[in-house]
């Protein structure tokens, strides 16, 4: 997948805010036993999605953003959906990286909820914004502070081939949205029903975690508005999982999504300095947009200021032995 091209005219004439989202008030009207997924976003059964270089997008970018739709963040998750339908207008007018491919996926809690996690294609166009606006918002979760969070890990990890890093040895991104914490293994049992697949055993959130930040840049967002956006240890949780707090966003204004990411995947590629995103957004966005930016995004900064030094440059492929591409394609071994 992956096609198509962006066109900021269509994305800016569709449905916005909660009108968006009528597909879920339609599911979420009937008698709990009828919910169900869209078939668009229908993860049973799901074998490899896919993000593809073609004549169209020569060097494609794997992006995939994971919003929590439970209960805890229902006052910012239209928010957050409205916002990201900005991103892609943001990452091909800023030239921060080439041929970007979007994909969403949307979790809940495998141990309660109806419709516990939900996913679309790579996309490089409206079709992103159509398939978002099939998600269902159940607005439940488990209410103990935690969240399956570690099924989109999971899922990014043994679901998704992508070229960028298959080809040219480039990381795609990941950026999971929510205020609470992951289980800490991803469930055999859940992945079978989810799925359809099989796992020998439970696998620890740890193991999970370090394989798809081989294949990807893992980053989580924790917006103000959500019911836990102040608990430190939550925030302490995610940098410990994803290897420090930079890669751990305390958000102040869930609006702010969108030029959050794209600076962060603008700061990490070198393609902009931090001062000139910010200005960039300060322009397309208002001041204060910028400042939410700013303290999202400081350690980050400094950290891929420093990442830069220490490795100038990054190769456009990777090293070739006896004539053919040398990979690391990752992945849990289970």
């Amino acid at each position: 997948m992956g096609g198509g091209s962006w066109s900021d005219k269509v994305y800016r004439g569709s449905v916005k805010g909660a009108r968006a989202f009528e597909y879920s008030n339609d599911v979420l009207s009937k008698s709990i036993s009828e919910w169900k997924c869209h078939q668009l976003l229908d993860p049973y059964g799901l074998k490899i999605r896919e993000s593809r270089d073609s004549a169209e997008h020569p060097e494609s970018n794997a992006i995939i953003t994971g919003l929590d739709v439970t209960g805890s963040m229902s006052l910012v998750v239209v928010a957050v959906r409205d916002s990201l339908g900005k991103l892609m207008e943001m990452l091909l007018e800023g030239k921060y990286i080439a041929d970007p491919q979007i994909l969403f996926y949307a979790v809940g809690d495998a141990t309660c909820d109806a419709i516990p996690f939900q996913i679309s294609q790579f996309e490089s166009d409206i079709r992103i914004n159509e398939q978002i606006t099939k998600v269902v918002l159940e607005g439940n979760g488990g209410g103990q502070n935690t969240e399956s969070y570690e099924l989109g890990f999971y899922c990014a990890d043994r679901h998704t081939s992508i070229d960028c890093f298959e080809k040219r040895g480039r990381k795609g991104y990941l950026f999971s949205i929510g205020d609470e914490l992951p289980y800490p293994e991803v469930s055999k049992k859940e992945v079978k029903k989810i799925f359809n697949a099989s796992l020998q055993d439970d696998v620890p959130l740890e193991a999970v975690a370090e394989s798809v930040r081989k294949k990807y840049n893992v980053f989580h967002i924790i917006p103000k508005g959500s019911s836990n956006y102040g608990d430190s240890e939550i925030r302490n949780t995610w940098a410990k999982i994803l290897g420090g707090k930079q890669f751990a966003l305390m958000l102040e204004d869930p609006d702010a999504t969108a030029e959050t990411i794209a600076v962060a995947i603008a700061l990490n590629e070198g393609s902009l300095a931090f001062e000139e995103g910010l200005k960039v957004v300060a322009k397309k966005s208002g001041q204060k947009t910028a400042n939410v930016v700013r303290n999202a995004l400081e350690n980050f900064a400094e950290y891929a200021s420093r990442e830069a030094k220490n490795k100038p440059g990054i190769p456009k492929s990777p090293k070739k032995k006896n004539g053919k591409d040398k990979k690391d394609t990752g992945g849990l071994k289970l």
